[in-house]
């Protein structure tokens, strides 16, 4: 009995053994590469997976997750012959793991040796300014001419950035002076600009102004004239009126006498010397012609007859 006992123990432990060996889980963004007596078997992706103990075997752990690599600062030599150090990075993702592990020995390495001499082909054709003022540029053909050799490595080159891009010491001196001089003539630029802009505005302003006290004299002209024409209007009507009034007075004048004279029944000598008193009256008025009826002559040629024999 105690023989059978240590078999069934030994049996288990190797069952476990074998059972353990056989089953592999992996992880989440990852892929195991599993070979079967030495050649390439399968790509095992996330979660649960069962080998072979005896003839199977993890060559590789590929994580395909986005990577970053920091490339050491390299001396480039640009278009003008001016000795800068730039310092990049690279942002990678292995989209074919069995390329990844076969297809090259040391994939970081690869990709960090392709960005030193894609670097110095590119900004070895521009010149000084134009690495500083073309980085998106540069960033742009170095990923792609990465993506393209990567790409039979199972790799995928998503962006390449310049971190820094560093000149010479008299250079970068040089490059501050300039960068100085250009901010003063940028300012004396504005300067000049905001005084001319001013002195547009200035002109504009008086011009407006003047427009204005036109405006203003004109409107004034013609309401005094108004006032005028309106004023005279009201004079001419009062004195209209005033002569209406008048007019209707003396008729009123006129019809009372007239009545009193027909109910006194005058004879004709009295409407005589009433027409001469009223002639005296109007001679002494401001007309200066008067003009005297046909029949009140008869009657003044007769008082002037009267008057003579008066006398004598």
């Amino acid at each position: 009995m105690g023989g059978l006992a240590i078999f069934i123990i030994i049996a288990v432990i190797i069952i476990l053994f074998i059972a353990i060996k056989s089953i592999r889980i992996v992880n989440q963004s990852e892929v195991i590469i599993v070979e079967r007596l030495g050649r390439y078997l399968k790509t095992a992706y996330a979660g649960l997976n069962f080998l072979n103990p005896f003839t199977d075997r993890i060559r590789a752990t590929v994580s395909l997750k986005e990577q970053t690599m920091d490339v050491q600062p390299q001396s480039v030599i640009t278009k003008d012959n001016v000795t800068i150090r730039i310092d990049t990075v690279v942002f990678f993702q292995i989209t074919d793991a069995q390329k990844a592990v076969y297809e090259i020995e040391r994939l970081q390495d690869g990709i960090r040796y392709l960005t030193t001499t894609t670097i110095r082909d590119v900004v070895g054709k521009m010149d000084l300014d134009s690495t500083f003022s073309s980085r998106e540029q540069i960033n742009f053909q170095l990923r792609q001419i990465l993506d393209e050799a990567t790409d039979k490595w199972g790799c995928k080159i998503n962006r390449v950035e310049i971190k820094d891009i560093d000149p010479p010491k008299d250079i970068r001196e040089a490059m501050e002076k300039q960068m100085n001089a250009e901010r003063t003539k940028r300012a004396l630029i504005l300067q000049a600009e905001g005084e001319k802009q001013s002195a547009i505005t200035i002109a504009e302003g008086q011009k407006e102004a003047r427009i204005l006290d036109a405006d203003a004299d004109r409107e004034a002209e013609i309401r005094r004239a108004e006032g005028a024409r309106q004023s005279t209007i009201l004079q001419a009507a009062g004195e209209a009126e005033a002569i209406e009034k008048l007019a209707q007075a003396r008729a009123k004048e006129i019809e009372y006498v007239y009545g009193a004279i027909k109910n006194a029944n005058p004879d004709d000598k009295l409407v005589a010397i009433k027409s001469l008193e009223a002639l005296e009256k109007a001679a002494n008025g401001s007309a200066n012609k008067i003009f005297i009826p046909f029949d009140a002559t008869k009657t003044l040629a007769s008082l002037g007859t009267l008057k003579e024999i008066t006398k004598e």
